[in-house]
Protein backbone atom coordinates (compact mmCIF):
# COMPACT_ATOMS: atom_id res chain seq x y z
CA UNK A 1 0.00 0.00 0.00
CA UNK A 2 2.94 2.39 0.40
CA UNK A 3 4.61 2.11 -2.60
CA UNK A 4 1.33 2.37 -4.04
CA UNK A 5 0.76 5.36 -2.59
CA UNK A 6 4.32 6.65 -3.26
CA UNK A 7 3.50 6.00 -6.78
CA UNK A 8 0.47 7.73 -7.16
CA UNK A 9 1.61 11.06 -5.28
CA UNK A 10 4.69 10.80 -8.01
CA UNK A 11 2.23 10.70 -10.91
CA UNK A 12 0.39 13.88 -9.57
CA UNK A 13 3.85 15.92 -9.81
CA UNK A 14 4.60 14.11 -13.48
CA UNK A 15 1.15 15.04 -14.91
CA UNK A 16 2.04 17.99 -13.94
CA UNK A 17 5.44 18.82 -16.15
CA UNK A 18 5.11 19.72 -19.32
CA UNK A 19 7.95 20.28 -21.88
CA UNK A 20 8.26 23.50 -24.34
CA UNK A 21 9.22 20.34 -27.01
CA UNK A 22 9.21 17.28 -27.31
CA UNK A 23 12.01 16.29 -25.13
CA UNK A 24 10.06 14.78 -22.03
CA UNK A 25 11.96 10.74 -22.27
CA UNK A 26 9.79 7.83 -20.69
CA UNK A 27 11.57 4.44 -20.53
CA UNK A 28 9.46 1.11 -19.61
CA UNK A 29 11.68 -1.20 -18.96
CA UNK A 30 10.43 -5.27 -18.20
CA UNK A 31 11.62 -7.23 -15.65
CA UNK A 32 13.18 -9.80 -18.12
CA UNK A 33 14.41 -7.09 -20.63
CA UNK A 34 18.39 -7.03 -20.69
CA UNK A 35 19.81 -3.91 -19.52
CA UNK A 36 22.68 -3.66 -22.04
CA UNK A 37 20.00 -3.81 -24.79
CA UNK A 38 17.95 -0.96 -23.31
CA UNK A 39 21.22 0.96 -23.11
CA UNK A 40 22.11 0.58 -27.18
CA UNK A 41 18.78 1.93 -27.66
CA UNK A 42 18.91 4.89 -25.60
CA UNK A 43 22.77 5.39 -27.46
CA UNK A 44 20.77 5.29 -30.84
CA UNK A 45 17.98 7.36 -29.99
CA UNK A 46 20.95 9.93 -29.02
CA UNK A 47 22.94 9.78 -31.79
CA UNK A 48 19.53 9.95 -33.57
CA UNK A 49 18.54 13.24 -31.55
CA UNK A 50 21.66 15.27 -33.44
CA UNK A 51 19.15 15.59 -36.17
CA UNK A 52 16.49 17.89 -34.30
CA UNK A 53 16.30 21.20 -35.59
CA UNK A 54 16.17 23.43 -32.91
CA UNK A 55 18.93 23.85 -30.73
CA UNK A 56 17.49 23.68 -27.56
CA UNK A 57 15.73 20.67 -27.84
CA UNK A 58 18.18 18.31 -28.97
CA UNK A 59 20.81 19.72 -26.21
CA UNK A 60 17.44 18.94 -24.03
CA UNK A 61 16.99 15.67 -25.54
CA UNK A 62 20.47 14.40 -25.40
CA UNK A 63 21.14 15.55 -21.68
CA UNK A 64 17.78 13.84 -21.05
CA UNK A 65 19.00 10.51 -22.27
CA UNK A 66 22.45 11.33 -20.57
CA UNK A 67 21.30 11.19 -17.39
CA UNK A 68 18.92 7.78 -18.32
CA UNK A 69 22.31 5.84 -18.99
CA UNK A 70 23.58 7.03 -15.60
CA UNK A 71 21.11 6.06 -14.25
CA UNK A 72 21.06 2.69 -16.21
CA UNK A 73 24.11 1.87 -14.58
CA UNK A 74 22.88 1.12 -11.23
CA UNK A 75 21.44 -2.20 -12.43
CA UNK A 76 22.89 -5.65 -13.83
CA UNK A 77 19.49 -6.43 -14.06
CA UNK A 78 15.72 -5.11 -13.71
CA UNK A 79 14.04 -5.36 -10.45
CA UNK A 80 11.57 -8.01 -9.76
CA UNK A 81 8.75 -5.78 -11.62
CA UNK A 82 10.95 -3.85 -14.36
CA UNK A 83 11.62 -0.17 -14.62
CA UNK A 84 9.39 3.36 -15.16
CA UNK A 85 11.99 5.90 -15.73
CA UNK A 86 11.39 9.49 -16.69
CA UNK A 87 13.66 12.26 -17.52
CA UNK A 88 13.40 16.04 -19.11
CA UNK A 89 13.64 19.19 -19.25
CA UNK A 90 11.57 20.61 -15.74
CA UNK A 91 12.43 24.29 -16.34
CA UNK A 92 10.35 27.31 -17.49
CA UNK A 93 13.02 29.24 -18.67
CA UNK A 94 13.97 28.42 -21.88
CA UNK A 95 17.81 30.02 -21.23
CA UNK A 96 18.00 27.63 -18.13
CA UNK A 97 17.42 24.02 -18.86
CA UNK A 98 16.77 21.76 -15.71
CA UNK A 99 17.33 18.46 -16.45
CA UNK A 100 15.77 15.93 -13.92
CA UNK A 101 15.20 12.09 -14.00
CA UNK A 102 12.45 10.73 -11.65
CA UNK A 103 12.50 6.53 -11.47
CA UNK A 104 9.17 5.04 -10.28
CA UNK A 105 8.78 1.58 -8.78
CA UNK A 106 6.47 -0.45 -10.63
CA UNK A 107 3.68 -2.06 -9.02
CA UNK A 108 3.54 -4.53 -11.20
CA UNK A 109 5.43 -6.48 -13.74
CA UNK A 110 6.19 -3.82 -16.75
CA UNK A 111 4.32 -5.83 -19.74
CA UNK A 112 6.41 -4.14 -22.55
CA UNK A 113 9.36 -2.28 -23.45
CA UNK A 114 8.83 1.53 -23.92
CA UNK A 115 10.69 4.42 -25.45
CA UNK A 116 9.03 7.39 -25.92
CA UNK A 117 10.12 11.34 -26.44
CA UNK A 118 7.33 13.78 -26.21
CA UNK A 119 6.69 17.36 -24.44
CA UNK A 120 4.35 15.19 -21.51
CA UNK A 121 5.46 11.94 -19.76
CA UNK A 122 4.27 8.85 -20.73
CA UNK A 123 2.25 7.63 -17.81
CA UNK A 124 -0.42 5.25 -18.77
CA UNK A 125 0.92 2.38 -17.99
CA UNK A 126 1.61 3.43 -14.64
CA UNK A 127 -1.78 4.78 -14.10
CA UNK A 128 -3.60 1.59 -15.26
CA UNK A 129 -2.00 -0.47 -13.01
CA UNK A 130 -3.21 1.31 -10.39
CA UNK A 131 -6.90 1.23 -11.64
CA UNK A 132 -7.74 -0.94 -8.93
CA UNK A 133 -5.66 -2.25 -5.68
CA UNK A 134 -8.21 -4.85 -5.28
CA UNK A 135 -7.69 -8.74 -5.99
CA UNK A 136 -10.70 -10.78 -8.37
CA UNK A 137 -10.62 -14.27 -9.17
CA UNK A 138 -10.70 -15.17 -12.52
CA UNK A 139 -12.43 -18.50 -13.51
CA UNK A 140 -12.56 -19.87 -16.97
CA UNK A 141 -13.55 -23.13 -17.72
CA UNK A 142 -15.45 -25.83 -19.82
CA UNK A 143 -16.32 -29.24 -19.36
CA UNK A 144 -12.65 -30.41 -19.92
CA UNK A 145 -10.18 -27.48 -18.96
CA UNK A 146 -9.84 -24.61 -16.39
CA UNK A 147 -7.50 -21.47 -16.17
CA UNK A 148 -7.45 -19.52 -12.67
CA UNK A 149 -6.06 -16.42 -12.69
CA UNK A 150 -5.67 -13.35 -10.64
CA UNK A 151 -7.07 -9.90 -11.38
CA UNK A 152 -5.49 -6.88 -9.52
CA UNK A 153 -5.88 -3.34 -11.46
CA UNK A 154 -5.16 -4.65 -15.40
CA UNK A 155 -2.19 -6.84 -14.81
CA UNK A 156 -3.83 -10.34 -14.99
CA UNK A 157 -1.67 -13.52 -13.12
CA UNK A 158 -2.37 -17.73 -14.51
CA UNK A 159 -2.34 -19.39 -11.30
CA UNK A 160 -3.18 -23.00 -12.19
CA UNK A 161 -5.09 -25.11 -14.79
CA UNK A 162 -7.24 -27.74 -14.11
CA UNK A 163 -7.55 -30.31 -16.92
CA UNK A 164 -10.56 -32.81 -16.92
CA UNK A 165 -10.07 -36.70 -17.46
CA UNK A 166 -13.51 -37.28 -17.01
CA UNK A 167 -14.43 -38.86 -20.91
CA UNK A 168 -11.02 -40.77 -21.25
CA UNK A 169 -11.23 -42.45 -17.72
CA UNK A 170 -15.16 -43.66 -18.08
CA UNK A 171 -15.74 -46.50 -20.83
CA UNK A 172 -19.16 -47.62 -21.64
CA UNK A 173 -17.97 -51.20 -22.02
CA UNK A 174 -20.67 -53.83 -20.54
CA UNK A 175 -22.47 -50.93 -18.09
CA UNK A 176 -25.73 -50.36 -18.31
CA UNK A 177 -27.06 -47.47 -19.53
CA UNK A 178 -28.01 -45.49 -15.75
CA UNK A 179 -24.33 -46.72 -14.22
CA UNK A 180 -22.66 -45.53 -17.44
CA UNK A 181 -24.08 -42.35 -16.98
CA UNK A 182 -23.93 -42.23 -13.45
CA UNK A 183 -20.22 -42.67 -13.43
CA UNK A 184 -19.75 -39.59 -15.94
CA UNK A 185 -21.66 -37.29 -13.32
CA UNK A 186 -19.62 -38.78 -10.80
CA UNK A 187 -16.13 -37.73 -12.78
CA UNK A 188 -17.77 -34.42 -13.53
CA UNK A 189 -18.24 -34.01 -10.18
CA UNK A 190 -14.79 -34.71 -9.61
CA UNK A 191 -13.35 -31.80 -12.20
CA UNK A 192 -15.69 -29.69 -10.88
CA UNK A 193 -14.12 -30.38 -6.98
CA UNK A 194 -10.84 -29.97 -8.55
CA UNK A 195 -11.18 -26.76 -9.89
CA UNK A 196 -12.91 -25.26 -6.94
CA UNK A 197 -10.31 -26.71 -4.71
CA UNK A 198 -7.67 -24.79 -6.92
CA UNK A 199 -9.41 -21.66 -6.88
CA UNK A 200 -9.81 -22.09 -2.80
CA UNK A 201 -6.06 -22.62 -2.74
CA UNK A 202 -5.37 -19.44 -4.26
CA UNK A 203 -8.05 -17.44 -2.00
CA UNK A 204 -6.46 -18.91 0.99
CA UNK A 205 -2.95 -17.76 0.14
CA UNK A 206 -4.21 -13.80 -0.81
CA UNK A 207 -6.92 -13.66 1.89
CA UNK A 208 -9.04 -10.43 2.37
CA UNK A 209 -7.16 -9.10 -0.56
CA UNK A 210 -9.58 -11.17 -2.92
CA UNK A 211 -12.76 -9.04 -3.63
CA UNK A 212 -14.70 -11.50 -5.53
CA UNK A 213 -14.93 -14.02 -8.15
CA UNK A 214 -15.96 -13.83 -11.71
CA UNK A 215 -16.28 -16.81 -14.13
CA UNK A 216 -16.46 -17.48 -17.56
CA UNK A 217 -16.47 -20.32 -20.50
CA UNK A 218 -18.93 -21.57 -23.18
CA UNK A 219 -22.25 -23.67 -22.16
CA UNK A 220 -23.53 -24.13 -18.87
CA UNK A 221 -20.76 -25.57 -16.80
CA UNK A 222 -19.43 -22.72 -15.35
CA UNK A 223 -23.45 -21.92 -13.65
CA UNK A 224 -23.53 -25.66 -12.85
CA UNK A 225 -20.15 -24.99 -10.70
CA UNK A 226 -20.94 -22.25 -9.30
CA UNK A 227 -24.16 -24.04 -7.97
CA UNK A 228 -22.23 -27.16 -7.10
CA UNK A 229 -21.11 -25.48 -3.32
CA UNK A 230 -17.62 -26.39 -3.77
CA UNK A 231 -16.51 -23.19 -3.57
CA UNK A 232 -15.29 -21.52 -0.11
CA UNK A 233 -18.64 -19.77 1.41
CA UNK A 234 -16.52 -16.50 1.96
CA UNK A 235 -15.97 -16.46 -2.37
CA UNK A 236 -18.25 -13.41 -3.71
CA UNK A 237 -19.55 -14.45 -7.32
CA UNK A 238 -19.88 -10.98 -8.54
CA UNK A 239 -20.66 -11.93 -12.30
CA UNK A 240 -20.51 -14.68 -15.20
CA UNK A 241 -20.30 -14.78 -18.18
CA UNK A 242 -19.84 -16.58 -21.52
CA UNK A 243 -16.94 -16.74 -23.15
CA UNK A 244 -15.37 -18.48 -26.47
CA UNK A 245 -12.38 -19.34 -25.09
CA UNK A 246 -11.04 -21.28 -22.00
CA UNK A 247 -6.92 -20.72 -22.63
CA UNK A 248 -4.76 -18.46 -20.49
CA UNK A 249 -4.71 -16.19 -23.21
CA UNK A 250 -7.50 -15.40 -25.03
CA UNK A 251 -10.02 -17.28 -22.76
CA UNK A 252 -9.17 -14.91 -19.84
CA UNK A 253 -8.78 -11.47 -21.25
CA UNK A 254 -11.86 -12.20 -22.92
CA UNK A 255 -13.43 -13.03 -19.49
CA UNK A 256 -11.62 -9.52 -18.70
CA UNK A 257 -13.20 -7.51 -21.11
CA UNK A 258 -16.53 -8.89 -20.28
CA UNK A 259 -16.27 -8.21 -17.15
CA UNK A 260 -15.06 -4.80 -16.87
CA UNK A 261 -18.54 -2.76 -16.05
CA UNK A 262 -19.25 -5.49 -12.96
CA UNK A 263 -15.53 -4.97 -11.51
CA UNK A 264 -15.92 -1.25 -12.05
CA UNK A 265 -18.92 -1.06 -10.37
CA UNK A 266 -18.08 -3.16 -7.59
CA UNK A 267 -15.13 -0.87 -7.05
CA UNK A 268 -17.53 1.67 -6.70
CA UNK A 269 -19.94 0.08 -4.08
CA UNK A 270 -17.68 -0.71 -2.39
CA UNK A 271 -16.18 2.94 -1.69
CA UNK A 272 -19.78 4.15 -1.18
CA UNK A 273 -19.87 1.73 1.68
CA UNK A 274 -17.19 2.96 2.92
CA UNK A 275 -18.05 6.09 3.39
CA UNK A 276 -21.80 5.74 4.46
CA UNK A 277 -20.31 4.29 7.40
CA UNK A 278 -17.71 6.31 7.82
CA UNK A 279 -20.19 9.38 7.63
CA UNK A 280 -22.71 7.62 10.14
CA UNK A 281 -20.16 6.92 12.94
CA UNK A 282 -18.70 10.73 12.23
CA UNK A 283 -22.66 11.81 12.88
CA UNK A 284 -23.04 9.49 15.71
CA UNK A 285 -19.48 10.96 17.20
CA UNK A 286 -18.44 7.54 18.06
CA UNK A 287 -16.10 5.23 16.04
CA UNK A 288 -14.64 7.51 13.76
CA UNK A 289 -12.35 10.38 13.56
CA UNK A 290 -10.81 12.78 10.82
CA UNK A 291 -8.13 14.58 10.09
CA UNK A 292 -4.32 14.02 10.41
CA UNK A 293 -3.82 14.95 13.76
CA UNK A 294 -6.80 13.30 15.34
CA UNK A 295 -6.03 10.11 12.73
CA UNK A 296 -2.35 9.97 13.78
CA UNK A 297 -3.67 9.88 17.84
CA UNK A 298 -5.98 7.23 16.78
CA UNK A 299 -2.81 5.08 15.34
CA UNK A 300 -0.46 5.78 18.61
CA UNK A 301 -3.30 4.37 20.80
CA UNK A 302 -3.73 1.26 18.21
CA UNK A 303 -7.24 2.17 18.11
CA UNK A 304 -7.28 1.99 13.95
CA UNK A 305 -9.70 -0.48 12.45
CA UNK A 306 -9.64 0.89 8.94
CA UNK A 307 -7.70 3.55 7.68
CA UNK A 308 -9.48 5.95 4.81
CA UNK A 309 -7.60 8.16 2.72
CA UNK A 310 -8.45 10.22 -0.65
CA UNK A 311 -6.09 9.91 -3.47
CA UNK A 312 -5.69 13.63 -3.46
CA UNK A 313 -4.77 14.06 0.09
CA UNK A 314 -2.04 16.69 0.24
CA UNK A 315 -0.59 17.24 4.06
CA UNK A 316 3.03 18.22 4.72
CA UNK A 317 4.80 17.95 7.88
CA UNK A 318 7.35 21.11 7.80
CA UNK A 319 9.78 21.85 10.39
CA UNK A 320 10.50 25.62 10.74
CA UNK A 321 13.25 27.52 12.69
CA UNK A 322 12.72 30.90 13.39
CA UNK A 323 15.44 33.29 12.68
CA UNK A 324 14.79 35.39 15.79
CA UNK A 325 15.57 33.15 18.30
CA UNK A 326 16.61 30.26 16.55
CA UNK A 327 13.41 28.27 17.78
CA UNK A 328 13.09 25.25 15.65
CA UNK A 329 9.53 23.64 15.28
CA UNK A 330 7.06 21.23 13.77
CA UNK A 331 3.67 22.25 12.06
CA UNK A 332 1.66 19.65 9.94
CA UNK A 333 0.08 22.10 6.71
CA UNK A 334 -2.88 21.25 4.41
CA UNK A 335 -1.86 22.18 0.59
CA UNK A 336 0.65 24.25 -0.90
CA UNK A 337 -0.03 27.43 0.67
CA UNK A 338 2.92 27.07 4.06
CA UNK A 339 1.37 29.67 6.67
CA UNK A 340 1.92 28.33 10.37
CA UNK A 341 0.71 30.36 13.21
CA UNK A 342 3.67 30.11 15.23
CA UNK A 343 4.64 33.34 16.51
CA UNK A 344 8.09 34.72 15.43
CA UNK A 345 9.91 37.73 15.91
CA UNK A 346 11.93 37.22 12.76
CA UNK A 347 11.37 35.42 9.79
CA UNK A 348 10.16 31.83 9.18
CA UNK A 349 13.15 29.13 7.56
CA UNK A 350 11.91 25.82 6.19
CA UNK A 351 14.38 23.21 7.47
CA UNK A 352 12.68 20.17 6.07
CA UNK A 353 9.39 18.87 4.42
CA UNK A 354 7.88 15.22 4.72
CA UNK A 355 4.36 13.48 3.83
CA UNK A 356 3.39 12.34 7.12
CA UNK A 357 0.56 10.17 5.36
CA UNK A 358 3.22 8.24 4.56
CA UNK A 359 4.08 7.02 8.12
CA UNK A 360 0.72 6.43 9.17
CA UNK A 361 0.75 3.88 5.77
CA UNK A 362 3.87 2.80 6.84
CA UNK A 363 2.57 1.99 10.35
CA UNK A 364 -0.99 0.61 9.25
CA UNK A 365 1.13 -2.15 6.92
CA UNK A 366 3.37 -3.03 10.20
CA UNK A 367 0.10 -3.30 12.23
CA UNK A 368 -2.25 -5.19 9.47
CA UNK A 369 -4.97 -2.31 9.43
CA UNK A 370 -6.95 -2.36 6.68
CA UNK A 371 -6.44 0.83 4.02
CA UNK A 372 -8.75 2.04 1.40
CA UNK A 373 -8.09 4.52 -1.05
CA UNK A 374 -10.76 6.69 -2.28
CA UNK A 375 -10.66 8.21 -5.61
CA UNK A 376 -10.53 11.83 -5.47
CA UNK A 377 -12.95 12.56 -8.67
CA UNK A 378 -15.77 10.60 -7.00
CA UNK A 379 -18.00 12.23 -4.74
CA UNK A 380 -17.20 10.57 -1.83
CA UNK A 381 -13.87 11.55 -2.46
CA UNK A 382 -14.77 15.64 -3.15
CA UNK A 383 -16.11 15.08 0.35
CA UNK A 384 -13.38 13.18 2.70
CA UNK A 385 -11.23 15.78 0.72
CA UNK A 386 -12.90 19.13 1.68
CA UNK A 387 -14.88 18.33 4.34
CA UNK A 388 -11.86 16.29 6.52
CA UNK A 389 -8.37 17.52 5.06
CA UNK A 390 -8.45 13.94 3.02
CA UNK A 391 -7.81 11.67 5.76
CA UNK A 392 -10.02 9.86 8.10
CA UNK A 393 -10.27 6.22 10.36
CA UNK A 394 -12.33 3.94 12.12
CA UNK A 395 -11.72 3.04 15.05
CA UNK A 396 -11.66 -0.51 17.23
CA UNK A 397 -13.39 0.68 19.98
CA UNK A 398 -15.19 4.25 21.66
CA UNK A 399 -12.63 5.58 24.40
Amino acid sequence: MKNEYEVKKELKKLRGIRGSGTELISIYVPPDFQISDEVGKLKEESSQASNIKSKSTKLNVQGAIDKLLQYLKLYKTPPKNGLAVFAGNISSIQAKPDIELFSIEPPQPVRSNIYRCDSTFLLEPLEAMLEATDMYLMVVMDGRDATIALLKGTYVDVQKKVRSFAHAKVRKGGQSAARYERAIEESIDDYYKSVADAVNEVHAKYGKKIQGIVVGGPGPMKETFVKSKNLNYQIKVVGIFDTGYVDEHMGVHELLDRAKDVLSEQASIKERNVMERFMNEMARGTLAVAGYEKVNKAMREDNVGRLIISEGVDITEVTYRCTADNETFVAVEQGNTRQSKHSCGGSLEILDQKDPVEKLIEKADTKGIEMVFISEDSQYGTQLLMGFQGIAAMLRYKK
